[in-house]
């Protein structure tokens, strides 16, 4: 079993995923990690040396190559700009959207370029929002409002989806 965790930035995916993995006693890995430790560098670094569609691309290429095995998967924002990626994600896992309003998610990022954040066509908080948002409802096995929640109790409604 595999959890595959996807939202905006700043929607929780790392934190609510390490508590969902202790409630559900799975392993937990972040791709955003996984990405910095194979390159020695910060997402940042990254995404201005290689532009956003290497950046896509390499995204991708880590987490296909990588092993998932009864684990909490927290994925970039950006995961669901490659449809390879997804389709892999799905099939390996369930898929959770955790959705946070985007007056929440402004309230929580402040620095789009030292977070890592690419978009395709957006440069704002509001227009990446606006872009991703339907993407990440089309992949979603489930879709979690998490406005107004503690981290423990979004990793509750999380781990409620799976305990039989």
């Amino acid at each position: 079993m595999n959890i595959t965790l996807i939202g905006m930035p700043g929607a929780g995916k790392s934190t609510v995923g390490v508590v969902l993995s202790k409630l559900l006693n799975l392993n937990f890995t972040d791709t955003d990690l996984l990405i910095q430790r194979k390159y020695n560098k910060k997402l940042y670094e990254l995404i201005e040396a290689q532009g956003t569609q290497h950046f896509l691309d390499t995204e991708m290429n880590v987490i296909l190559n990588h092993m998932f095995d009864h684990t909490v998967i927290a994925t970039g924002g950006s995961v669901v700009y490659r449809e390879k990626t997804m389709q892999y994600l799905k099939q390996i896992s369930t898929v959770v959207y955790i959705r946070v309003s985007l007056d929440e998610i402004q309230n929580r990022v402040q620095n789009l370029h030292k977070r890592g954040v690419v978009s395709l066509h957006a440069s704002t908080i509001p227009e990446i929002y606006a872009e991703r948002c339907a993407l990440y409802e089309k992949y979603a096995d489930h879709c979690i409002d998490t406005d107004n929640c503690s981290l423990e109790q979004s990793a509750l409604k999380i781990a409620q989806l799976f305990q039989m």
